[in-house]
């Protein structure tokens, strides 16, 4: 069940008549230059561009269009801060090598017809006999998680979200574990996943479906992406709790959809007084997902960090027989998985995270038993609130792209994918 909440601005894809309509629109002449700094090819690459660089006069409450020659530019604007008006213009487009795109920024007071590539589903219910709705928020206390109330309150058991490659979720109700569903075709899943007909939370995504499935099993580990500490004591601390537990180790958590657009979806979370060895500490995590790629960007900091704290990235090797692989690419360190990770071992499925290769302090094995599990804990050495971005990669051989199936294929995706993520795009605005 989709969430109504639409912070965004969408774009046509490449629609010469939609230009050709829209370009005369133009009112403040901003020429907007957009510079592959590097020698490489680049796919869907992702772009921000802030509201201050830009000339907006009396146009900020109108619909921008870029215009690239005869092409307009998918893209959106997002209000990142919520405090109502839009704070980037984000956009996704394809580079040669060396290439400078130049656009010409419109204005309409039409808002554009697109097609949607990201999207967002949260759906949640006040009661165990009431029927799920939509929403775009959630306030969690630490009482009120699953094993707590007696059922289940959240559609696929929090948030999921999507492009037009994969999609994963996040378990809400305390866990906070990170999921993939894997994804046969480049549309965006039905809004009924994870509720039947009445309405009621149920569990009919473990089972295929013409778009996919859930494929990734998750158990006590943190799933692909989530995150940890690591303390003095050696101790390794986990955001949240297991299925089993009653009472939550953070008081309050926060979620909020940012956005939810046709070339990026954006999801937040605040954990507040996180307790940890005798201390509390403050997290906050964002995921952004735009199309083209087999992962997503996630954010996280942490506020309350002692000087021995480690920041632990998880990498969850359940059915993994196959060794662990870690390259060094671009700006990055690529930790790789390829093996059949999925549910009973039915599919070839490759995982990897992609890891800032300047805050990386190696990695250590999770215990097999305890509240974090069957896991490589990738160890990340941060400042208190210093943001860390990381890339959850996920690559099913039923996917559209079926070279998943090969081990060296999926390890050239993710290491190439390392130094695209690495390039920089110049912007000026003239």
């Amino acid at each position: 069940m989709k969430s109504k909440i639409r912070h965004y601005v969408p774009l046509a894809i490449s629609i010469f008549t939609f230009a050709g309509c829209y370009a005369q629109k133009k009112s403040n002449g901003n020429t907007i230059v957009l510079k592959n700094s590097s020698a490489i090819e680049l796919s869907q690459k992702s772009v921000s561009i802030k509201r201050n660089q830009l000339s907006l006069k009396n146009d900020s409450g109108k619909y921008p269009i870029l215009i690239n020659k005869k092409d307009t530019i998918p893209a959106q604007v997002n209000d990142l801060d919520g405090d109502g008006k839009w704070d980037e213009l984000f956009l996704v487009t394809d580079f040669a090598p060396n290439e400078t795109k130049t656009a010409v920024l419109s204005w309409s007071d039409k808002e554009p017809k697109f097609t949607i590539r990201t999207s967002v589903r949260f759906g949640k219910r006040e009661g165990k006999n009431l029927p799920v709705h939509p929403d775009t928020q959630e306030i969690l206390l630490a009482n009120q998680v699953h094993k707590k109330l007696g059922y289940q309150k959240y559609q696929t058991d929090g948030p999921s979200w999507e492009n037009d490659k994969v999609g994963f979720r996040h378990y809400l109700d305390g866990r906070n574990c990170k999921d993939v569903f894997g994804k046969k075709i480049p549309g965006i899943t039905p809004e009924d996943v994870g509720i039947n007909s009445n309405g009621a939370v149920e569990d009919n995504y473990h089972v295929m479906h013409e778009w996919g499935r859930d494929i990734f099993p998750v158990g006590s580990s943190a799933g692909l992406g989530g995150f940890a500490l690591l303390t003095a004591d050696n101790k390794i601390n986990r955001l949240g709790i297991l299925a089993n537990d009653t009472i939550n180790n953070i008081e309050k958590t926060t979620f909020k959809i940012v956005s939810e657009g046709p070339v990026n979806s954006v999801l937040h979370y605040e954990y507040e007084n996180w307790l940890v060895s005798g201390n509390k500490y403050q997290a906050n995590e964002t995921a952004s997902i735009w199309p083209g790629m087999y992962g997503y960007k996630n954010t996280v900091s942490v506020n309350g960090l002692k000087n021995d704290d480690t920041l632990l990235i998880t990498l969850s090797n359940i059915n993994n027989q196959n060794p662990l692989q870690v390259i060094d690419s671009g700006d990055f360190v690529c930790f790789i998985q390829h093996d059949k990770l999925t549910y009973e071992r039915q599919w070839i499925l490759g995982t990897a995270v992609i890891i800032p290769k300047k805050d990386y302090k190696g990695y250590i094995e999770a215990p097999k038993t305890g509240q974090l599990t069957d896991s490589y804990l990738i160890k990340m050495k941060v400042k208190n609130n210093q943001e860390v971005n990381y890339y959850p990669i996920a690559g099913w051989e039923l996917s559209a792209d079926p070279g998943f199936k090969d081990s060296a294929y999926f390890t050239t995706y993710v290491t190439n994918l390392a130094k695209q993520l690495s390039a920089k795009i110049k912007v000026e605005v003239k």
